[in-house]
């Protein structure tokens, strides 16, 4: 898989999908510290192996590798409840925007490209935060786990979100940032580029991709090359 966006050259595409955490916002940092911490609190111990199977999950995949990894005993109710209180606390006010993410939306926007979010995460969490940094009306469309059946790793969310664009899912561009994210997206037929955010990817999630790329001023460069 190519690296280089000077070299890279993509498909022609008519729309773009973004995963949310992690990818437009950088949310995946702070909810790791809060992950730990609430573990901790409930006197379990989080290591690195299993925040890291979390990453890009949905509420029942994170529940059930949660159980594997410290049994039946463990508060899965009570764990979420605290993540979700906590993370709304801090990031009352916003959470970052990733590198990259305003100036490629803005340079689509102008270009007249439909753009959707795909997240695992619900609703309420993506509509507050994308309203408080000020880009939830950049995209026509916000598919969320309370949308779909089936969450990522199947391809249902990249589906349903070309869909409601009214584009064929095999031109469209999806960008992110988890193997979660990257397996949905290449089983939706999407041209899919991961940039990397907390998880590096395997041999096997590098081959599903055109690309890994730094960050979205990366993807900008390479979907754009006069700039």
């Amino acid at each position: 898989m190519k690296t280089d966006f000077d070299t890279l050259r993509l498909r022609p595409f008519e729309a773009v999908i973004f995963d949310m955490d992690g990818t437009i916002l950088d949310t995946e940092s702070v909810f790791k510290t809060i992950v730990f911490e609430v573990c901790t609190d409930l006197g379990f111990e989080m290591t690195e192996a299993v925040h890291m199977s979390m990453v890009g999950s949905s509420h029942e995949t994170t529940n059930r590798l949660l159980v594997e990894a410290y049994g039946v005993s463990f508060p899965y109710t009570q764990f979420d409840e605290r993540c979700r209180i906590t993370m709304r606390e801090r990031t009352h006010e916003g959470v970052p925007v990733k590198t990259g993410a305003r100036e490629l939306l803005v340079e689509l926007r102008e270009r007249n490209i439909p753009m959707a979010v795909a997240t695992s995460s619900r609703s309420p969490h993506a509509q507050t935060h994308l309203a408080a940094v000020g880009l939830i009306d950049m995209f026509q469309t916000i598919v969320t786990r309370d949308d779909v059946i089936n969450p990522k790793p199947h391809p249902e969310p990249y589906l349903l979100a070309a869909e409601r664009l009214g584009v064929d899912p095999l031109v469209c561009l999806a960008l992110e940032d988890s193997p979660s994210g990257v397996r949905a997206a290449h089983a939706a037929g999407m041209q899919t580029i991961m940039v990397p955010d907390l998880v590096h990817p395997s041999d096997e999630i590098r081959a599903l991709g055109i690309a890994i790329m730094e960050s979205l001023d990366h993807v900008r460069h390479a979907a754009f090359p006069a700039h």
